[in-house]
């Protein structure tokens, strides 16, 4: 195989953004921070010189942990699994693009058309569910990029997982905005049963043509309705994530997206203002450049205003919802929302710790 190695330029910020691509939310690769180089084989140049459709790579990794633990204080767990990284939904604004910069991969178009998967996950969280130390908290699926993306039909490793925590009787909580999650709908109602899970589904737009520009492979907005509805008809706790909020593109449409949740069944919902960190930042601006030319510098505003000055705010207790008088008028009105089509009028329901069960031999066991 002809591989051919070349520089990648710095982003020019005042250059056109080059041309959308059709399924796609990134329309180009960007230098990242962690590399001067990319190396592309041949037929990829020749991809990236004569406008052909770059197609999807999956790529196994044998991976040495598969929990991850975290100290965050804005977020309601300790630990998670992502059974993927990168995510071919290609949503533009996703706050991941830039973490796929650590393995020199791109945060653009390779984000999106380059999927790690982790064939050794199975092994691996069994090997860590038993050893003798491990305490049982809620693990979250799927937080980072979805273990729901289109690979996962074929792989089914989001199964294979939730499989295992139901063996061991182990609390799990999922995000996702795809309905393929529909096809675990028995492992669901079987970990219900015992208290074992919540579903988190998100939800940025009810515009279907802001959906196709913004998250090309994801599932519309019919179909994540859709999906809540089937689960809070199975009585599965259900919460809807309206995220990202975009100041100026669809921050009006937190009040029907609310009443459409709430029409679902839904009775728990939380939002995120946008945030754009590292790389995100040209990504999201240039295809605010290709496709909304005309809102860009109001958009881009907003979101500086928000975050003091900046694109991106890492404070805990701000990064989430942002700072300010327009980071205040949106928490209100979600807030009155969510009132007003009864939507976080009850507690929500704590996942059990208490089933779980490492499966060690006992003395008496072993007599």
């Amino acid at each position: 195989m002809n591989f051919v190695t070349h520089e990648v330029s710095a982003v020019n910020s005042q250059t056109a953004p080059p041309l959308a691509i059709k399924g796609r939310g990134a329309a180009k690769n960007y230098s990242h921070r962690f590399s001067k180089l990319k190396t592309l084989k041949v037929e990829e140049l020749q991809a990236d010189l004569f406008g052909s459709p770059p197609t999807t790579d999956w790529i196994a990794e044998q991976s040495k942990s598969i929990i991850s633990y975290n100290q965050s204080p804005d977020v309601p767990f300790d630990r998670s699994i992502n059974p993927y990284r990168g995510c071919e939904h290609g949503c533009v604004y996703c706050f991941a693009r830039p973490s796929h910069a650590y393995w020199d991969y791109n945060p653009g178009l390779d984000f999106e058309t380059k999927i790690i998967y982790k064939p050794n996950a199975i092994a691996l969280l069994e090997k860590e569910l038993e050893k003798p130390g491990y305490q049982c908290q809620p693990i979250a699926l799927g937080v980072n990029t979805d273990a729901y993306q289109p690979i996962e039909e074929k792989l089914e490793l989001t199964r294979s997982i939730l499989k295992t925590l139901l063996k061991y009787k182990h609390p799990v909580s999922i995000l996702t905005k795809s309905k393929l999650i529909l096809r675990d709908l028995d492992l669901l109602k079987e970990l219900n049963h015992y208290g074992l899970v919540s579903v988190g589904v998100s939800i940025t737009t009810l515009d279907n043509r802001l959906k196709t520009l913004m998250e090309p492979r994801a599932a519309s907005a019919n179909a994540r309705l859709k999906v809540m509805q089937t689960l809070t008809e199975n009585n599965i706790p259900t919460r809807a994530l309206v995220a990202p909020v975009i100041p100026a593109l669809n921050d009006s449409e937190i009040e029907s997206i609310v009443k459409q949740v709430s029409a679902a069944g839904v009775k728990q919902a939380s939002y995120i203002m946008l945030r754009l960190p590292w790389e995100l930042k040209q990504v999201f601006s240039d295809w605010l450049e290709q496709h909304y030319p005309y809102k860009k510098d109001k958009v881009l505003s907003y979101l500086t205003e928000m975050r003091n000055g900046k694109l991106n705010q890492t404070e805990f207790g701000k990064r989430m919802t942002g700072d300010g008088i327009f980071a205040q008028i949106i928490r209100s009105r979600f807030k009155l929302a969510c009132k007003r089509f009864g939507v976080n009028t009850e507690a929500e329901r704590k996942l059990n710790t208490e089933l779980f069960d490492a499966g060690h031999p006992t003395q008496l066991s072993l007599i």
